[in-house]
Formats: structure tokens, C-alpha cells, sequence
């Protein structure tokens, strides 16, 4: 990994999340919500806005500012507090390896030899059996990536893998450059077999899904409330009957 590599990590807290099942979510966003939000807030600012209207497009704008991450990775149900900064041909690999050390050091500290040994070929470790990756636009020097990690659906103690949903986010465009699917099995290196997902593993799993699921719900009515903030903006603006922009004439 870089020199410059920065890991901002934020513990998932052990409280029981509930579950989206029990909540209606708003419908899903666009891909490009975030990227078409800005645009249609230009869009807004450039026809012209009353005071009280400027000053609610750059509320908005700060939001996006500062939340964008969290905005467009949590409402994918993935968790902000796991994120590496890495060079983009070691995203995936970087990604994963650091993903599991955040359970070693912050997490479950009581079993931190076993998640260390996961990246290792000591013991119980996990190998990558495939990894897919959808490429959504070609990126260039300079930029730097964010990646993150989540599982994919809750592991059982009865399986031997799990599957981990990747986002490859470009922080120079502050959109999702590629996705990956990561397919991991559990091996037993002494005994040179596959075995099943370990009992401390499944724990730590069980919480980081919730984690997700709450992160998706939590971002997911966050970001629908930003769009429909523009869109009040909008009506109000150019797209209210009899709309005239503003020239600067007097």
C-alpha cells in the first residue's frame, strides 16, 4: 500500500440495529444520483433564486460537500468507518486485507491472532476463489481511490465462503469507478481443507450486517431528502409555469 495510504476507522458499536425488513425504504436511487443532484442544483443557481432559496441550494451544496462519502457509499449499505485510500491496481487486494485487520484491532481484540492469521497461511485462512469487477469509467493520474467493503448476505456457520460486495470510489470525480465480487472460502491450512466460516467470525459478521442495514436505511432517506429538497428548488425556480430567468436586467 502507498506511503500515503489513510485509514479513517470508526468502531461498529455493539448495540442491536434494526433490521430494514421491519422499515419501508425509499425507492431505490439512481446510479448517477449524486453526480445529476449537482448538476440539477447548477442548474437552479444559474436560472436564478431568491435569498431564501440561495441559502437552501448552499445548504445543500455543504451537505454534499462534506457527506458526499457517506452519502453515496452508506446508501448501498456500506460503512464509511471501513475505508482505505490506496493506489488503484491494489484496491481490491489492499481493500480486503485491511478490511479484515479493522476486526483485529478495533473490533474483536479478543480474538485478534485469529483474524490476523485470516491473511496468513497459518491455521484457518481465507483464500480468494473469484473476484468479478464491473468497470464504470476509465480513471486517470492523478486520483486517488477509496474502497470498501461489505458482505454481501449474512454467512452461515454451515457454509465454507462468503461473498464480499466491493465499491471502488474516485475521490477526483466523487463517483463509483468500479464494483467488484469477491468470492472467499475458508481454508484449513493445517489440515489442507476447506472448512466452515468460524464460530468468532460469524459473530463479528452477524453485527457488521446489521451495521449495513441500518447504514443503507439511515443514508438511503438521508439522500432521498436531498432530491427532493432540489426538486422543491426546481418547481420554484425554471420549472414553475411562467418561469423567467434572471439576466441581471433591472
Amino acid at each position: 500500500m502507498s506511503s500515503r495510504t489513510t485509514n479513517k476507522l470508526s468502531l461498529i458499536t455493539k448495540r442491536t440495529f434494526a433490521t430494514t425488513t421491519q422499515r419501508q425504504l425509499p425507492s431505490l436511487l439512481p446510479s448517477r444520483w449524486l453526480s445529476d443532484l449537482r448538476s440539477r442544483l447548477g442548474k437552479c443557481i444559474i436560472f436564478g433564486l431568491r435569498p431564501a432559496q440561495v441559502d437552501e441550494a448552499g445548504d445543500i451544496l455543504r451537505v454534499l460537500t462534506r457527506k458526499w462519502r457517506e452519502l453515496l457509499v452508506g446508501s448501498e449499505g456500506f460503512l464509511v468507518g471501513h475505508v482505505n485510500n490506496t493506489s488503484y491496481i491494489r484496491y481490491a487486494e489492499s481493500g480486503r486485507v485491511n478490511w479484515v485487520q479493522n476486526y483485529a484491532k478495533y473490533h474483536d481484540t479478543a480474538h485478534r491472532k485469529e483474524w490476523e492469521a485470516l491473511c496468513s497461511s497459518k491455521g484457518h485462512g481465507m483464500i480468494l476463489r473469484s473476484i468479478k469487477t464491473d468497470f464504470k469509467f476509465p480513471m486517470s493520474w492523478p486520483d486517488r481511490v477509496s474502497v470498501y467493503h461489505k458482505l454481501q448476505s449474512p454467512p452461515s456457520s454451515s457454509v465454507e465462503s462468503f461473498t464480499l460486495d466491493v465499491l471502488i470510489v474516485s475521490e477526483r470525480h466523487q463517483r463509483v469507478a468500479a464494483r467488484c465480487v469477491e468470492d472467499i472460502v475458508v481454508y484449513d491450512y493445517r489440515r489442507r481443507e476447506k472448512t466452515n466460516v468460524q464460530p468468532f467470525m460469524l459473530e463479528q459478521f452477524d453485527q457488521t450486517w446489521r451495521a449495513q442495514e441500518e447504514a443503507k436505511r439511515v443514508n438511503t432517506v438521508k439522500a432521498s431528502k436531498l432530491l427532493e429538497r432540489v426538486r422543491r428548488l426546481e418547481e420554484e425556480s425554471w420549472d414553475k409555469e411562467g418561469a423567467v430567468e434572471d439576466v441581471g436586467q433591472r
